[in-house]
């Protein structure tokens, strides 16, 4: 059994480091393609670093771009290193360009495509994630499905169930296997002078919400109102386009709030783990709050992670200011003893068991 895993950004990379390390332990023939979707060193190289994962063989260095460009771009690429390495089927996790451009590279090669994290929806398809997301399932032979509704959603778009699985989320793994390696870590709590659920950690990215201003404003706006009212500080490790939307519409930032470059998985997992709150707009920080019991606020109308909502341990407010405030008010008082959602820690297992039957 050989197996290509495709990947490019941050969530990626943690997401699939279970899945790398067990082909590692265990002696599967396997390589790894990085397109650079993400391509400054705190949002991607020092990931492989800190995760004491070995480089990957493949680096494509495509960067940013628009979608069409990307995508092509990495097809290109990807083409050329499948049609060398004829693996048995190409992983690919999420719903970035890069999973859509390795779904179509292998899929046209008639090598089989396995998605992880497949049969999310957040029925916008004004997200380009959406549209990612859709097109890598119905391109898959294999659908490794993080719960019993993604899997009901694929199989209610006229999926085969022959071709879904129910495996949990590897992103349970990570969390679980880097809370252990974030301890042999630098504190970053003690080095930013933060107290364990003393503050509230904020994280923002989507172009939805950024690149708009009057978005952004009312974000900052919310956050001037949290920080009013309850007087907690708030961390935020700043996404570069954030930052780079924040300079160009010349926004101070909220009050009350720490703003740092981007840090680490690694670190970034102590102040998840540690924060009295989290506000975010990102899919993969609402699952790791909701595995962590750490309250969440999340910053959009909609989410394809509709289980932490649906267990209590997410609310969705938008960017409207007082929306923002009542989320907050509402999660700060939430006992934090819903289930986890997601699984026990062993999707990577799962996923390369169910595929060493398969394939051999």
């Amino acid at each position: 059994m050989k197996i290509g895993i495709v990947l490019g950004t941050r969530p990626e990379i943690i997401k699939l480091s279970s899945i790398i390390r067990h082909c590692i332990s265990n002696n599967i023939n396997y390589f790894v393609i990085h397109t650079g979707q993400h391509y400054s060193y705190h949002m991607d190289e020092i990931f492989f670093s800190e995760l004491n994962l070995p480089k990957c063989k493949y680096y494509l260095n495509v960067g940013s771009g628009n979608h069409g460009k990307q995508t092509g771009m990495m097809m290109d690429k990807i083409e050329e290193i499948l049609m060398k390495e004829r693996p048995d089927v190409v992983l690919v996790q999420g719903d970035t360009n890069t999973v859509l451009a390795g779904a179509l590279a292998a899929s046209k090669l008639q090598i089989k495509v396995g998605h992880v994290e497949a049969g999310l929806r957040s029925y916008d398809r004004t997200m380009p994630e959406e549209l990612n997301r859709i097109t890598a399932d119905h391109l898959s032979d294999y659908l490794f499905c993080p719960t019993e509704k993604s899997a009901g959603t694929a199989l209610g778009e006229g999926i085969d169930k022959n071709n879904v699985f129910i495996t949990g989320n590897t992103i349970v793994d990570a969390v679980y296997q880097n809370i252990e390696i974030s301890k042999s870590k630098d504190d970053i709590i003690t080095k930013l002078g933060l107290k364990k659920e003393g503050y509230i950690l904020v994280t923002a990215h989507r172009p939805g919400n950024v690149d708009s201003k009057e978005n952004l404003e009312h974000m900052i706006h919310g956050v001037n109102l949290i920080y009013g009212k309850f007087g907690l500080p708030l961390i935020w490790p700043i996404h570069p386009r954030t930052k780079k939307m924040l300079e160009k519409y010349n926004l101070a930032a909220p009050r009350g709030t720490m703003i740092v470059d981007p840090v680490g998985f690694l670190e970034f997992t102590q102040l998840e783990l540690n924060a009295k709150l989290i506000i975010t707009d990102s899919g993969g920080v609402q699952e790791e709050a909701c595995i962590m019991k750490v309250p969440c606020v999340t910053l959009r109308e909609n989410t394809e992670r509709t289980e932490t909502v649906d267990v209590g341990a997410n609310i969705l407010v938008g960017t409207d200011p007082e929306k923002m405030l009542k989320g907050v008010e509402t999660m700060l008082n939430k006992e934090t003893s819903w289930a986890n959602p997601f699984g026990d820690g062993s999707s990577g297992k799962l996923i390369m068991e169910l595929l060493r039957k398969s394939l051999t």
